[in-house]
């Protein structure tokens, strides 16, 4: 079996069908089903089944992309066994954050990695909703992810904790609570709240602590947006501690009572992860993280 073909099916199967796997791929979708159509003639067995106008893996296809990240991560093993000789890692590492994320920790894994001769770092941004993290890393090679605090896994990948950042309830700089050392829920009946759009991971913290039906009263996904209308006082929100606490135009209260918070991961294919210059930057990225805040 060809590792190529094997790659493809696996990205397939990760992508949801052919035209996202081509793309992650930079290959025409033509060519993704001729080289299924190759992998499933060797196999012997079939490997993808339609669905309505798309395209999954049957248990058979499962079971050998499976296999397929195993004989991934081997090669990538066998490239670090002779990389380990060279003087240093070099090469490319790409990066993602989602947006608040990137505010945080690139400028600073920039600078950190700046430092290391033969390292360049391609950074962009990547807000998505929760579930499609995970599939960033088909094309990035590390992915900065975030959650809720209770949270599960991304399954597939591998997840290494970076910060648990504490949210706290931002209030006008006028707003009666305002002054407080602390708030709880019960603080907050009654309050109109900005919040992320649902499937987004604070929509279900914000749920959590105003209660099953939430006067939500604006849905913004920018924080610096959602910072500037609570500084003009249409509502109060949840903001991540670190990221916004030197804010002037709120203020931010922490939360008694609920366990308030996102965890921030940094995930990645199993395969990237033997790299090595992937494990110098994700080194650089977990002390960067640690002199900011806790990983736990």
């Amino acid at each position: 079996m060809d590792a190529r073909a094997l790659e493809t099916l696996r990205t397939v199967g990760s992508q949801g069908g052919v035209t996202a796997a081509a793309a992650v791929l930079h290959l025409t979708p033509s060519a993704v089903s001729q080289q299924l159509a190759v992998l499933q003639r060797d196999a012997g067995v079939p490997l993808t089944e339609r669905v309505g106008r798309g395209l999954r893996l049957t248990p058979a296809g499962e079971a050998l992309a499976a296999a397929a990240l195993d004989v991934a991560v081997a090669m990538e093993r066998a490239q670090a066994a002779c990389d380990a000789f060279l003087e240093r890692p070099a090469g490319i590492v790409r990066v993602s954050a989602f947006q608040s994320g990137a505010e945080l920790l690139l400028p600073g894994l920039l600078t950190r990695v700046a430092a290391v001769e033969g390292i360049t770092l391609e950074c962009t941004d990547e807000d998505v909703a929760q579930v499609d993290f995970a599939a960033l890393t088909d094309r990035i090679d590390i992915v900065v992810a975030h959650r809720p605090e209770d949270a599960p896994d991304w399954p597939g990948v591998q997840v290494v904790p970076l910060l648990r950042e504490p949210l706290d309830v931002a209030v006008p700089l006028d707003h009666p609570l305002a002054g407080r050392s602390a708030v709880w829920p019960a603080d907050l009946v009654g309050q109109e709240w900005i919040s992320v759009r649902v499937g987004f991971p604070i929509a279900s913290l914000v749920t959590e602590v105003a209660g099953p039906t939430p006067r939500v009263v604006h849905r913004v996904n920018d924080f610096h947006v959602t910072e500037a209308l609570v500084g003009a006082g249409h509502g109060i929100s949840l903001l991540p501690r670190y990221t916004f606490g030197a804010s002037s135009r709120i203020r931010l209260i922490p939360l008694e009572g609920v366990r308030a918070a996102r965890r921030i991961d940094a995930l990645l294919r199993r395969d990237r992860a033997e790299r090595l210059v992937v494990q110098r930057v994700l080194h650089e990225l977990r002390t960067l993280a640690a002199t900011i805040g806790p990983a736990a």
